[in-house]
């Protein structure tokens, strides 16, 4: 752990005071003697990418001039290494001779771990600039599957994976293994572990001589070659100031947030030169190990060593970070793991399709009796895979039975939903949505791998015992591909799903005694603290009330944690003396006070992992929202990525909030500010996703069938100019409400 506390309380310490005195701390003293050598590299290659940063960067200055525009695509964070670690925000090309020449001035030649260090940070700040000039010139890759940089949007997907460490680290992956296969086996395992990857250089393209399925789909990113290794750092960055809430310039922060928080590796594949030392040495000064399968002259115990037996890399590599994952064997022929669920099965490449609309098929769990379940079995009613055409449909039906002492009634939705995510882990299994609108397919190279129907159950077995232990004694799985009997049990399934809608009418803020709290979050936003009601789900849309309630049975001392709604404040705003008391004592006593029915007094923090954002448009009296899959301006002048980073990191900005999509449609909804009425502009794509429970909310509340169509979109304008006169003709309510502000 760093002492912060000593850098905060001497700010006219220079860099090279301050990386003494972290050796002290951090690293040991006596690592100065360790490696000289190493740190000779790291200083040539240090000067070696500053110069060429420094040619690249007058050759451009030249071309374009010293005010031309420069920046990535889709961040709010500009060049995000330079922001995060400095604090400048620069957007011209002249801001940074300044900035480069003093990361030369920090290169100095006395062979010192520390020196080394921040000849790893001048590399960094150098690869930063040869990359953004790259897209100056608009010479970056365009061609599936390389990515370079990997907009705000693609790091706030996985925030929630992150964060409940579903995603236990990163492994950034340079060089060329011994062999293609080689290549293939390291990634692959990292894969089944879960692991984010970053890759650069030949490992690219010895996975595509594999055919192996690569890019954010499938959280492993080929950035490029060269310098766009960086854009695996800057992502680590913006990760601490999106979620860890790091005020941009807080070095010392952002570095121990990184060390302890954001638990990546670098693997070096293949020949090391002087530029690739000096990179590994940036990657030291945030804290992350380097492992190489090269024969070392000279190591740096724990931080910078040599393991060239590829049997055991990835797990040699995974103990010194210290991520520890607990392997859950799933008896299927498929490699397995969360790298898979954004896997898409595309027409003609699919060996069978059931559902989607195409044919009948629904899923149900459903809580049983000890004396109705015969644990671990799977039965298979009807014809098998291999009995089905290539390219071929058909009828399905999947039926889970749950036997626990534990178990409730009202977990059978919640346990239900994770069907999805299971399913989608495994390799060439493709499920979309849920009950009876579920839609699967199975790819070609699944069943050429030996995947049947019954592995289904196999997955759904092992995954419900090792997720939900405290709840799930027995599981049975009976999957149906029978016409009739799909039919037959279609019916029994709906008859659920109408029971299970009927309770949960009934479940509203006002009926029940307590909320439950989630701080999954605080991994990588320490001040932030989600409450989680019946009427307003979790901000990252995947934690309701009862997740919340099965998630406590589950853990007593988890994430979850129930809130008695006690000591009314104001029922209006939604403010509770409990509430209050839980959420300043959870968030490190930074938050207060907490509103859960509004926006503009004392509103929820956010963390990162939002699905979308709602923001005051005083224009239009009301309030406009966007989605992370939005990437056009809005009319408040700013795009998601701008607006994230504004509510991000666990503070309260009112006015400003981020949430989950549902809770748009919910009775609650800022309700103290006016609630659905306040909605002026949001993406069509979002009205149209909501739009049958928005219109069923809004005649409830008397604003007519027709309100959503009163709600601006893009397809009308993206500035207050142009939505203006369309609200003031469909006669939006918000124009007439008492003001907001």
């Amino acid at each position: 752990m760093i002492d912060l506390s000593v850098f905060e309380n001497n700010p006219d310490m220079d860099v090279f005071e301050q990386e003494r005195v972290l050796s002290e701390q951090l690293f040991g003293a006596d690592n100065n003697e360790v490696a000289p050598g190493l740190f000779q590299k790291a200083y040539n290659g240090a000067i070696i990418a500053t110069s060429y940063a420094e040619i690249l960067l007058n050759k451009a200055i030249r071309e374009f001039g010293p005010d031309a525009e420069i920046r990535y695509p889709d961040t709010a964070y500009y060049l995000p290494v330079i922001t995060a670690l400095s604090g400048e925000k620069v957007t011209k090309l002249g801001e940074l001779p300044p900035i480069l020449n003093r990361m030369r001035a920090q290169i100095r030649e006395a062979l010192t771990f520390e020196n080394a260090r921040l000849c790893g940070e001048a590399t960094l700040y150098a690869a930063e600039i040869i990359e953004a000039i790259h897209y100056l010139e608009k010479d970056e890759p365009k061609v599936d599957p390389w990515t370079g940089f990997l907009s705000d949007p693609a790091v706030r997907m996985y925030g929630i994976k992150l964060v409940d460490w579903t995603i236990p680290g990163q492994a950034v992956i340079l060089g060329r293994a011994k062999t293609s296969t080689d290549a293939r086996k390291i990634v692959e395992e990292l894969m089944g572990k879960g692991m984010m990857i970053f890759l650069s250089d030949e490992i690219i393209e010895q996975l595509l001589e594999e055919n192996m399925k690569m890019g954010v789909d499938y959280i492993c990113f080929p950035l490029g070659n060269f310098t766009q290794v960086v854009h695996a750092v800057n992502y680590a960055l913006r990760a601490g100031l999106a979620f860890g809430g790091i005020q941009p310039g807080r070095r010392m922060e952002q570095r121990d947030y990184q060390r302890r928080r954001v638990r990546a590796f670098v693997l070096q594949l293949g020949e090391i030169d002087e530029v690739k030392v000096a990179a590994h040495f940036g990657a030291l000064f945030l804290g992350f190990p380097v492992i190489c399968d090269q024969p070392l002259e000279e190591e740096i115990p724990d931080w910078y060593v040599s393991h060239p037996d590829y049997s055991d890399l990835v797990k040699f590599a995974m103990e010194l970070r210290g991520i520890k994952i607990t392997d859950i064997e799933v008896p299927i022929p498929l490699n397995y793991g969360p790298a898979f669920e954004g896997e898409t099965i595309r027409k003609g490449e699919y060996w069978c399709e059931m559902g989607g609309g195409r044919t009948e098929a629904f899923e149900l769990l459903r809580m049983v009796d000890i004396d109705a379940i015969e644990d671990e079995k799977v039965e298979l009613i009807g014809p098998d895979i291999d009995e089905v055409e290539e390219g071929g449909r058909l009828p399905f039906g999947l039926i889970v039975d749950i036997y626990g002492r534990k178990m409730q009634k009202d977990f059978e939705s919640v346990l239900e939903r994770r069907i999805h995510y299971f399913i989608n882990y495994a390799e060439g299994l493709w499920h979309v949505a849920q009950r009876d609108l579920c839609w699967l397919r199975v790819a070609k190279e699944a069943k050429e791998k030996g995947f049947k129907f019954r592995h289904y159950g196999d997955i759904l077995i092992a995954k419900f015992k090792s997720e939900f232990p405290s709840i799930v004694d027995r599981v049975q799985v009976t999957i149906i591909t029978d016409p009739a009997q799909v039919s037959e049990l279609h019916a029994l399934a709906k008859k659920e799903y109408h029971e299970r809608d009927e309770r949960m009418r009934g479940l509203t803020d006002d009926s029940v005694d307590e909320f439950y709290s989630c701080v999954l979050c605080q991994s990588f936003a320490p001040n932030h603290v989600c409450v989680v009601t019946p009427e307003r789900v979790g901000l990252c849309g995947a934690v309701s009330w009862l997740d919340g309630k099965a998630s406590y049975e589950i853990d007593k001392t988890g994430p979850n944690q129930p809130i008695p709604k006690e000591g009314v404040i104001d029922e209006q705003t939604g403010r509770w003396k409990s509430v209050n008391e839980y959420v300043y004592k959870t968030s490190n006593q930074n938050v207060e006070e907490v509103a859960l029915y509004s926006f503009m007094q004392y509103p929820m923090t956010s963390c990162g992992c939002f699905e979308a954002i709602m923001a005051l448009l005083p224009e239009a009296n009301g309030i406009v929202i966007t989605t992370r899959e939005h990437s056009g301006m809005t009319p408040v002048g700013m795009t998601f990525s701008t607006l994230a980073g504004m509510v991000g990191g666990g503070v309260q900005t009112p006015g400003f909030m981020g949430i989950g999509k549902s809770y748009i449609a919910s009775r609650k909804f800022i309700a103290a500010d006016g609630g659905l009425a306040r909605v002026v502009w949001m993406p069509k794509e979002l009205k149209e996703t909501l739009r049958d429970d928005l219109v069923q909310r809004a005649k409830e509340q008397g604003l007519g069938e027709d309100f959503v169509d009163k709600i601006a979109d893009e397809t009308i304008g993206t500035t207050v100019e142009e939505i203006l006169p369309f609200l003031e003709e469909k006669g939006h309510p918000a124009l007439t409400m008492d003001p907001l502000m």
